[in-house]
């Protein structure tokens, strides 16, 4: 089966953890191949999240200045038209990135251009989300809330919280959540990853998104799974991710294909290209290989992901039908 033609939507993907090796290169000549394997690609099996992250920052590193941003949203651009795109929301945290001088405002300004440009010039559409982290101050997070509320409008769509969910509590980032949700500013979080289903909970009550980054631990509470899958709140799934940061030993164990059985909306996402040396095509080859996964069960959860998009909704019906259209042609 070939994968890669199949038309595709990508909901969870961290920008500064999907550098190819070609951006890297120009960005720093110095870094070989081996380097970039060694120092920026996770090995397949972590200890946790919080060993995974450790790769993070080379990236990020990389990604300081205007010019490296522009370049690092371009390569993205190259590696959706590879894996055959429709649409992506990119989320990255305008506060990581200020390193050289650049306000956290500005690292916006400049991505969502870039973003701009490139959805122009290759017909993909994509939306911007910004992150707050874990670890960050109640004051950032604000700030990263009010970096959503001064873009809107733009291709800045929503706001997030990322991060080490096991170490970090969620109490510092509920003022930013309740100031987005007062201003009818649409929100994802991630919860259900390094923790368990009570993370789920939390992040529901206090935080109220209408998408839930990873939250595959969901599977181990039956009331929850009843809870999202009446209120329709969306999984964005990355099995892949989900094995490397050991919450799962192998690819049958993963509740993915339990969840689409029992009616939960969910995507399938990469997370992080670099990190996790994957491509959306890839997952789907090794949902077809371990879970028969077949067209009807990629539509589905495709159409399930423009549904839970932070596009405005006949931006939604045309891509929605856009899909349908192409996998009728498969």
């Amino acid at each position: 089966m070939d994968f890669s033609a199949y038309p595709k939507v990508e909901l969870h993907l961290h920008l500064g953890y999907s550098l190819s090796y070609n951006v890297v290169h120009t960005i720093s000549p110095s870094i070989t191949q081996e380097a970039y394997h060694h120092d920026f690609i996770a090995p397949a099996k972590c200890t946790s999240l919080a060993d995974f992250l450790t790769r993070a920052p080379q990236g990020i590193a990389l990604m300081q200045t205007e010019e490296q941003l522009r370049l690092v949203v371009f390569d993205l651009f190259e590696q959706f038209q590879r894996d055959h795109l429709l649409y992506a929301e990119i989320r990255f945290a305008p506060h990581l990135h200020i390193d050289k001088g650049l306000s956290p405002e500005q690292v916006v300004e400049v991505i969502e251009g870039a973003t701009s440009q490139a959805c122009e010039s290759t017909g993909i559409e994509a939306r911007l989300i910004l992150c707050t982290l874990r670890h960050f101050s109640t004051e950032q997070s604000l700030q990263t809330a009010k970096l959503v509320e001064r873009f809107r409008g733009t291709r800045v769509a929503a706001l997030d919280l990322a991060g080490d969910e096991a170490g970090f509590p969620i109490a510092p980032h509920i003022p930013a959540y309740q100031y987005v949700a007062d201003r009818n500013i649409p929100r994802t979080a991630h919860a259900g990853e390094a923790s368990g289903p009570q993370s789920v909970w939390e992040t529901l009550r206090y935080l109220h998104p209408s998408r839930i980054g990873h939250g595959v631990r969901s599977i181990e509470d039956p009331i929850l799974i009843e809870h999202l899958r009446k209120e329709r709140i969306h999984l964005e799934i990355c099995p892949t991710s989900n094995l490397q940061t050991n919450i799962y030993d192998t690819f049958t164990d993963h509740p993915i294909n339990r969840l689409y059985e029992l009616g939960i909306s969910l995507s399938v996402n990469t997370d992080a290209r670099t990190i996790t040396d994957i491509t959306l095509t890839r997952e789907y080859e090794k949902l077809y290989q371990f879970f028969t996964w077949d067209k009807q069960h990629f539509l589905r959860c495709n159409l399930e992901a423009i549904r839970a998009s932070f596009l405005p909704e006949t931006s939604r019906q045309q891509l929605a039908a856009q899909l349908e259209e192409s996998y009728r042609n498969i």
